[in-house]
Formats: structure tokens, sequence, C-alpha cells
């Protein structure tokens, strides 16, 4: 029998889990959908009900604690508060109530913070104790080590690169603030940055006319050497890698982890990104910062990382 964990990742639209033993090994997983439910209590009872069937489905293992990834999450509460992209709003005590359903241990963290205990455990940050995971999704998240542990700071909240401002009066974000880190260092934030370029009649661009526009045509057309998306990633690079050069400034990480869908452009976002966080770079950091891609595979890292959080947790 294989003791495992259940990691949980709840995101808008589905809740993908899967059964993870201490080596990060997947043996099995499933997903609801969790815009299916209205009421949150009808939500957590097919969760449960789906992660016990799969499990049974499962041979030989055995589920010891549930690990779960979550917007807005709170590790110190182990509560949801008033995620903006769930249906269910005000202070959910998710924790509590899979624990007092379950009669097993259950951890809850925020998404990124998640990913970062996953490349801490499983991935490339193994045998570092200074990192910074990136998310480059949708949004911008992000998780900080230091000194071998996650900083949640006095709230639970910190670590939170993407609302931090970095052009003053700048893009609309839907934190509620203007000119936030990712409004322009994203999936939507390069799509939002090749819209104002397209407004420019100087540039003659594959990209023009195209409707839908999403990070993917971008890249597609960086790689045909398309200059208005060349001109895209650079800027993208320059505003992501001065936040970088400050992130630098205030916890001196050994690496910097860049992971989901934009950093999936590879040089065309890594390599501006590099040379504008070298550039802005304070003195005595320089040259002492690896930026890397994550060690884990995206379609599996969210699970992993909120399963690590739980292993995490049971070894201590």
């Amino acid at each position: 029998m294989t003791d495992v964990v259940a990691g949980i990742d709840i995101g808008g639209t589905n809740s993908p889990f899967g059964f993870v033993d201490s080596d990060g090994k997947i043996l099995g997983k499933g997903s609801i959908r969790t815009s299916d439910y209205e009421m949150f209590e009808d939500y957590l009872a097919a969760l449960l009900k789906e992660i016990a069937e799969s499990a049974n489905a499962v041979k030989d293992i055995r589920v010891i604690g549930y690990g779960i990834g979550a917007p807005n999450g709170n590790y110190y509460t182990g509560s949801i508060d008033n995620a903006p992209n769930l249906r269910w709003k005000g202070k959910i005590l998710f924790s509590e109530m899979v624990k007092s359903k379950t009669g097993l241990p259950a951890y809850l963290t925020n998404d990124a913070n998640a990913a970062a205990i996953g490349e801490k455990v499983f991935g490339n940050a193994k045998d570092m104790n200074d990192f910074i995971i990136v998310t480059l999704g949708t949004g911008l998240g992000s998780g900080i080590f230091c000194g071998g542990q996650l900083l949640y700071g006095s709230t639970g909240f910190a670590g939170e690169l993407g609302h931090t401002i970095v052009v003053d009066g700048g893009r609309q974000c839907g934190c509620g603030r203007r000119g936030c880190l990712e409004t322009y260092a994203s999936a939507t934030g390069i799509v939002k940055t090749v819209n104002e370029l397209l407004g420019n009649n100087s540039y003659t661009s594959s990209l023009k006319g195209k409707e839908n526009i999403d990070s993917k045509f971008i890249y597609d057309a960086a790689v045909a050497e398309d200059k208005l998306a060349l001109d895209a990633f650079e800027y993208t690079g320059e505003i992501l890698g001065k936040a970088l050069a400050n992130a630098t400034a205030f916890s001196s990480p050994e690496a910097i982890f860049l992971f989901g869908g934009l950093a999936n452009s590879g040089k065309y976002i890594f390599e501006p990104t590099i040379k504008h966080m070298e550039e802005n770079m304070l003195n005595n950091f320089k040259g002492t910062v690896k930026v890397l891609p994550s060690g884990l595979k995206e379609n599996t890292a969210a699970v992993l990382g909120a399963a690590a959080l739980c292993w995490n947790e049971i070894k201590k």
C-alpha cells in the first residue's frame, strides 16, 4: 500500500486533482468543474466524492492528507478569501471543512505559493534555499523562498509581485489599482501591448487585422521575425526585468524561475528579461541570479505543488 496525498488545484473553471506519492509521482488523477456549483457546500461534497471514487479505482494507494492550491488562498487560516474568479464570495474555511469531513489533515495556500513549494520539493529548486518562482499566465503570480522557508508575511498574503505598481497611472488591474506588473508581464499583458502597438501605423505586421489575438499568436509572429511581436516581447521583458531587479534587492535569490504560458515563449521572453534585469540590478547583485525555466511540467505543476504543500507539512 502506497501512501499518497491528494493535490487539488482550484481554478475558476475546473478543479483537477491527483494522488501524489512522496517522490512526486502522480499515481492517479481526476477533475470536477468548479463553475458547475453555485453553493460551496455542494462543490465540496462533489469534490470529495470524486476524489474518494477515483482513489478506490487506483490499486494499492492510501490517501493520508490533502494539499490545496487556490486563488486568494491563505496558508495561516486555510481559507479562500474573496477570490475574484470563484463563484463563492467571502471567507471560505476550506481546510477546516475538508478536515471535518474526512478526518485527514488538509493544508491550503495560494496557487503561486503552491507552485513554489512544488519547485522546491519536486522541481529544479531542490538544493536551493533562496529563490523566486514567477507564474506568467492570465495574471502574474509569485512565490518567494527565503532561507529555506516560503515567505508568507504577517497576513499570509506576502509575495504578490504581480501587484507591485510598475507604471504610475498605468493599465487598469483587476485588483482595482492601476499599473500593476501583471497588467504588463503576463499572457494578457503582452496582448494589451500588441494591441497598443497595432495602433501605431508605422508597423507592418502579420498580427494586423487578426481577431482574438493571444500570446501564442504573438509567439508565432515573433518566431517569424515580425517586428511588432519582437518589440512586444522586448517591452514585456523590460518591465519584467526591472521588477525582478527590484525583487532581487530585497530577497537576493539564487534563482528566479519563470513558469506558465508566457514563459513557454523561451528566448523571446527570457533574453529581454535577463538583459533588463541585469541593466537595472544593484551592483552587489549583478551576475548573482540565474533566470531559469521551471522544472515542473505545466500540465501537472499545480497538482504537484498542492501535493508538495501537504507532504511538506506531514514531514515537519
